[in-house]
């Protein structure tokens, strides 16, 4: 059942990010990893504080040395190939924060993407490996 998203929780979050409520939302992931699952469809929002709360859960979780940050991977790998250049730049800097161990090939492959401000980001993250 853990990997079933349940939409009015995930809403909850979405909402919570957006009123600035981020440290109820790292705590949540803290204590339930499984919600990292989750995190490509958190991030895949209109809302700026949404997108900017999700940077600062995942920089509070790492600084946590929090377990299990690599199950948000695979959806924000997925978000690298959506087509607003907005939400592909989001999921490289997210991935950036949690540092796996394919961050720079990912990161050499937006270097070719069709946005500009995609390739700068994916320039700032090389340069600051």
């Amino acid at each position: 059942m853990k990997n079933v998203i349940d939409t009015e929780l995930l809403q909850v979050i979405k909402d919570f990010l957006e009123m600035g409520h981020v440290d109820n939302i790292v705590a949540m992931f803290y204590r339930e990893p499984h919600y990292l699952k989750w995190t490509a469809k958190v991030l895949d929002d209109e809302r700026f504080n949404v997108r900017l709360g999700v940077s600062v859960l995942f920089e509070e979780l790492s600084s946590r040395h929090a377990e299990h940050l690599d199950l948000a991977i695979p959806g924000l790998l997925e978000l690298l190939h959506d087509d607003r250049p907005l939400i592909r730049g989001e999921a490289l800097s997210v991935l950036a924060i949690i540092d796996g161990p394919d961050l720079r090939s990912h990161t050499e492959e937006m270097l070719k993407d069709q946005d500009p401000q995609v390739r700068e980001i994916a320039v700032d993250i090389i340069e600051s490996m």
